[in-house]
């Protein structure tokens, strides 16, 4: 049986991007019954671009279902430093949903989960026997490069990706996959809010992996390091943790979506309802 190639979509990622790319202009494109819009708009040109480079047979959405998870419960700072989303983007949310499913496209979420941890589950799983390539802006991705799993992290402007995959990986960043999570537990992530070893920097942390290989060796291995560093990693020893597990993606949680639910096939006539609907002119172009 031929590979299927399935399109796994960080919505999140995508809209928020494609909402601050033009509201910073105060362009939020409302409709005739002032509805905001720019968001959704940004995130179909960015999703129809990348479908069109990728050519998917099958295309799912992954989704946050709020700011409570797991990791929350785990440290209360986690994405504490993230403030309410400006009022625009709030109707939004729902209204992105509506338009993936006019594409007849699949959407993943689960309560207490990131969409990062239905994309790691999803991803596992295709991968066995298809192509799964990852569309985000978001670098933790990264961890999930596998066999048989790439991820495109979009670059400024539009149509500009940065392609990982198994073959290349070590070439761009110096380490394996699966160590940007010991990356992370060291460093800390400022984004996601929780600080790793204080003290220690995206420089040393990935040293001290290329050396160590893993946090659990370096911790068997703390009389080979340096005094400092000896002293800092010993101040920190829970946040050590604690980042680390903070940083890991789920690909264990409760969720599936039998792949003939998510190929890539549409009723045109129902997309363009949505878009007049939306009053959005000029997308039906990009639609192949």
């Amino acid at each position: 049986m031929e590979k299927q190639k399935i399109l796994l979509v960080d919505g999140m990622a995508l809209l928020f991007r494609g909402f601050f790319a033009t509201a910073f202009r105060g362009n939020f494109m409302k409709t005739s019954k002032g509805l905001p819009t720019n968001g959704v708009y940004q995130f179909l040109r960015y999703f129809l671009d990348a479908v069109d480079t990728f050519k998917p047979t099958h295309v799912i959405c992954c989704w946050d279902m709020g700011s409570k998870t797991f990791r929350t419960e785990l440290y209360a700072g986690y994405k504490a430093n993230r403030g309410e989303p400006p009022e625009e983007l709030i109707p939004q949310f729902d209204l992105i949903k509506e338009v993936t499913e006019a594409f007849n496209m699949p959407n993943i979420g689960l309560k207490n989960y990131e969409a990062d941890d239905c994309i790691g589950t999803l991803a596992n799983h295709y991968a066995i026997k298809n192509d799964v390539i990852i569309l985000t802006g978001d670098q933790d991705i990264l961890q999930l490069v596998n066999h048989g799993v790439s991820v495109a992290i979009m670059k400024k402007g539009q149509g500009n990706y940065e392609v990982f995959h198994q073959e290349n990986f070590y070439e761009k960043r110096g380490i394996e996959p699966k160590q940007i999570i010991d990356l992370k537990g060291l460093m800390g992530d400022t984004s996601d809010n929780y600080p790793g070893v204080k003290g220690i920097g995206e420089k040393t942390a990935l040293k001290l992996i290329q050396e160590f290989g893993s946090i659990d060796n370096l911790l068997a291995n703390t009389d080979k390091l340096s005094k400092g560093i000896q002293t800092k990693i010993n101040n920190n020893l829970d946040m050590l943790h604690l980042s680390k597990r903070l940083a890991e993606i789920k690909c264990d949680v409760p969720i599936s979506c039998a792949l003939d639910t998510a190929r890539w096939e549409y009723d045109l006539a129902k997309i363009n309802e949505k878009f007049t609907e939306l009053e959005f002119k000029n997308l039906d172009k990009l639609i192949g």
